[in-house]
């Protein structure tokens, strides 16, 4: 129980430690630009390139795994995040602290891939569904959390010290995996599936992307709000982590009760219900920028319908893709983050040139999104037009979340 109990400890750790590589940071972006004397757009490449990092590596570990042990796998990869952090607080320019973010973003990418097959092992199914529940609460945390944080140390101790934070408690971590280990690993004999398959599989496509894609979405305005509300409304970054604080708030308890809104209204008809809602949000938000909006409050309400759509798409939107991906579970759940991970990115990029220029920029990308979500769960085929037994068990599961 111990031993179940401490490696657990250790993968939310290391999983809190991978969102916190941007939330941790994302209160020093604002002062990038005078740092390094560059611009609002080139700092904001700080934030991308550890999502575009993080990406590559989901994939490249996914990969790695099929031939190496994961524990070596796991400390390489932790003690390369605690390298590349005490690099990037070292950084000279802020070019070669973007290339740095990019392999940082990489290194963290492990644990998420690795967690999910670990908890099988230390916990038997319905204690894993709960392990996974809970590791789930603390991610939506963090977001809220880590840039508190962030303001403390940016106040105290400068903007290096997020990074140097960040290497602390990475090491530790692997420190803790070189000790303690990990359960056996239980080798499959060959692999099932591929991503092509995935690619080409309509049904599977259609969860896959409108999650990204309303999640991505979510997560590029929240990139971006930092240098809107400071640079362009006249707030603070007090002002961004009530935004936040309201915002996992709604997400929480959103994601609490969809199961129950999913038993009595269709799970289907959430999930457009959800992503709808995320649109309107953008929308709602675009609405406010163009008319001239400064009141950093009305901007964290208007923003709120977006994290409380997500919370009601995101648990069933998740698990709908992951049945849709039948035996091929394991690469449709890396494809899922995937496709997160570089939707968050694309939108991140494509915000950045216009950051500077207030709300209605940023919140137009954003809106651009979430209407291309919506769009492809009208257009794409939803999983009731397949027959498959395991859909009804792999959903009952769900509602655990």
């Amino acid at each position: 129980m111990t031993y179940r109990l401490v490696t657990f400890t250790v993968l939310i750790l290391c999983t809190a430690l991978s969102l916190a590589g941007t939330d941790l940071v994302l209160p020093a972006v604002p002062q990038l630009p005078a740092i390094f004397a560059t611009s609002e757009a080139t700092a904001q490449l700080v934030l991308a390139a550890y999502v575009a990092g993080s990406g590559v590596g989901l994939l490249l570990f996914g990969w790695l795994a099929d031939h190496f042990r994961r524990k070596p796998l796991l400390v390489s990869a932790l003690a390369g995040f605690a390298a590349a952090s005490v690099a990037c607080s070292l950084s000279p320019t802020i070019a070669i602290l973007i290339g740095l973010r990019f392999m940082q973003g990489v290194a963290a990418a492990a644990a998420p891939v690795f967690a999910p097959g670990i908890i099988r092992q230390l916990f038997d199914d319905r204690a894993a569904v709960r392990a996974i529940g809970f590791i789930g609460s603390v991610e939506s945390l963090v977001p809220a959390l880590a840039p508190i944080a962030g303001v403390a140390l940016l106040a105290h101790f400068g903007w290096p010290s997020s990074f140097a934070l960040l290497a602390l408690l990475t090491a530790l971590a692997a420190m803790l995996i070189a000790v303690v280990g990990l359960p056996r690993e239980e080798r499959n004999a060959g692999a099932r599936g591929s991503y092509t398959q995935l690619l080409t599989d309509r049904v599977f496509m259609r969860y896959a992307l409108s999650q990204a894609m309303t999640l991505g979405g979510l997560i590029a305005f929240v990139f971006g709000a930092p240098v809107v509300i400071v640079g362009t409304m006249g707030g603070t970054l007090n002002d961004f982590i009530v935004m936040q604080v309201i915002n996992v708030a709604g997400f929480i308890i959103a994601a609490n009760l969809t199961a129950r809104i999913s038993e009595r209204f269709g799970t289907e008809t959430v999930i457009l219900f959800g992503t709808v809602l995320g649109a309107v949000s953008a929308l709602a938000l675009l609405a406010y920028g163009l008319a001239g909006g400064t009141n950093t409050l009305m901007l964290a309400l208007l923003f709120m319908p977006m994290a409380i759509g997500l919370g009601l798409r995101g648990p069933l939107g998740f698990y709908r893709g992951i049945v849709a991906s039948g035996s091929n579970n394991a690469r449709g759940s890396a494809l899922i983050v995937f496709f997160i991970f570089m939707m968050t990115t694309l939108g991140t990029v494509a915000a950045a040139p216009f950051i500077a220029k207030g709300l209605s920029s940023l919140a137009l990308v954003v809106s651009a999104i979430h209407l291309l979500s919506v769009a492809l769960l009208l257009v794409l085929p939803k999983m009731q037009e397949r027959t498959g037994g395991p859909a009804g068990r792999s959903e009952q599961q769900g509602k655990g979340f």
